[in-house]
């Protein structure tokens, strides 16, 4: 039997998710009491959904598509044109794989390696420095990283630059006016400077390392058996990029989760396995990524909601990550609630939902968990600090959502294990 699904009264609530932002579901959600309502947004029907059956619905490829789903200034700055984060059936297969391909045990040990030595190199500069800006610091730190680990190491002259291009793309799709197409700016730049680098080694004017990352997406074939176009490569070699530089903005709610859950960290010097249910709880705690955007596929009815064909679809993915059916005091920082957690691929989504390998979850959540990780040891056990007086205090409608210091460091010095 159809019914009719609870709907919010208005023509459009665009600014409302502006005003909002993490909590423009979670809040509509609670106040019509249900997990699937009607809005509108940009002036069209929309339909947003939270909770995890709600999310086992949204990564069902039978009844979604990500074709047309997010928005052009979405797609402009953050994804890129025809990325696998816009793709669908066959050719999302062969995308997804591709991205999947380095994510081998190899080239994430790779990876932690390099993760680890920029945190010495970053340690050795920032000991001889009164304070920094973690913020700024680390994601210059996580730039370096995925440079090298693609198989394009940067020069000391190229790091701010490309810090600034690879993340104005999460830090500028929701902004308005000039900081939004500064972002696409800049999008355009290092996307230039990719493509060259593509091209290259297609030419062989550059010999990169056959098993790298950068050489095996020159050299991918679609569905059909032809190389990518080389602006479809760059854009998904950016695609391995940018993600690692974000993890800058989940460092940063480490350390304010050890700043505000002091005793935290003698449970983290005490317990090695207590790190990985720590780095999780910051994941489910902290604001990320909003929402994720998808289309109906076709006509289909859910739970008696009529979904109609071409309906914009919202997930909330912070709300899920709260969600009191899910969660016991969501609201409470609680590592040890993953101690023996039994969750499913749609009740944990701060980077999406679903398969890895299949579907539309993020590629590179392993290797944010790990980087996590190695970050964590170093500000828990490898150096100490002060913290000068500052604001910390982060919005719920900045998207990304960072603490307004950027985290103050002073004082910076290596614990002496001797």
């Amino acid at each position: 039997m159809e019914n009719q699904m609870p709907r919010e009264e208005g023509f459009d609530h665009s600014f409302g998710l502006l005003k909002e932002g993490y909590n423009f579901i979670k809040n509509r959600s609670e106040n019509l009491n249900s997990n699937v309502f009607e809005t509108r947004i940009l002036g069209k029907k929309a339909i947003c959904m939270t909770g995890e059956e709600a999310a086992a619905l949204f990564y069902d490829a039978t009844k979604f598509q990500r074709a047309d789903a997010a928005p052009n200034r979405i797609v402009q700055s953050l994804f890129g044109k025809d990325s696998v984060q816009t793709l669908d059936g066959e050719e999302h297969k062969n995308r997804k794989a591709l991205l999947m391909s380095v994510m081998h045990q190899e080239s994430i040990t790779n990876l932690l390696e390099i993760t680890s030595n920029q945190w010495e190199q970053s340690i050795d500069k920032w000991t001889k420095m009164e304070q920094i800006e973690l913020y700024e610091e680390v994601k210059e730190l996580l730039c370096k990283v995925a440079f090298k680990w693609i198989g394009a190491p940067l020069h000391e002259n190229e790091v701010k630059t490309m810090t600034k291009e690879l993340a104005a793309m999460f830090e500028s799709p929701a902004a308005i006016g000039p900081a939004h197409w500064m972002g696409r700016t800049l999008r355009n730049v290092i996307e230039k400077t990719v493509q060259q680098m593509i091209q290259d080694t297609r030419d062989k004017k550059v010999q990169y390392p056959k098993d790298s990352v950068l050489h095996k997406f020159a050299f991918h074939k679609d569905v059909d058996g032809q190389l990518l176009d080389a602006e479809t490569a760059t854009v998904e070699v950016i695609n391995m990029l940018r993600p690692i530089v974000a993890i800058a903005i989940y460092i940063n709610f480490t350390v304010l989760a050890l700043l505000q859950f002091p005793e935290q960290k003698e449970k983290l010097k005490n317990y090695p396995d207590y790190a990985k249910m720590f780095v999780q709880e910051v994941r489910r705690y902290y604001p990320f990524f909003p929402f994720v955007a998808a289309k109906v596929k076709s006509d289909f009815t859910w739970n008696g909601y009529d979904f109609k064909e071409g309906t914009l679809t919202l997930l909330d993915l912070y709300g899920t990550n709260h969600d009191p059916q899910i969660w016991d005091s969501p609201d409470e920082f609680q590592p040890e609630r993953f101690a023996n957690w039994e969750g499913t691929p749609f009740s944990f989504i701060p980077q999406g939902g679903g398969d890895y390998y299949l579907g539309h979850r993020c590629a590179g959540e392993g290797i944010t968990i790990d980087v996590m990780k190695v970050s964590l040891d170093y500000l828990v056990n490898k150096i100490e600090f002060n913290m000068p007086e500052q604001n910390l205090d982060f919005k719920m409608d900045d998207i990304p959502s960072i603490p307004k210091s950027k985290i103050v460091l002073s004082n910076v010095k290596r614990i002496n294990t001797q």
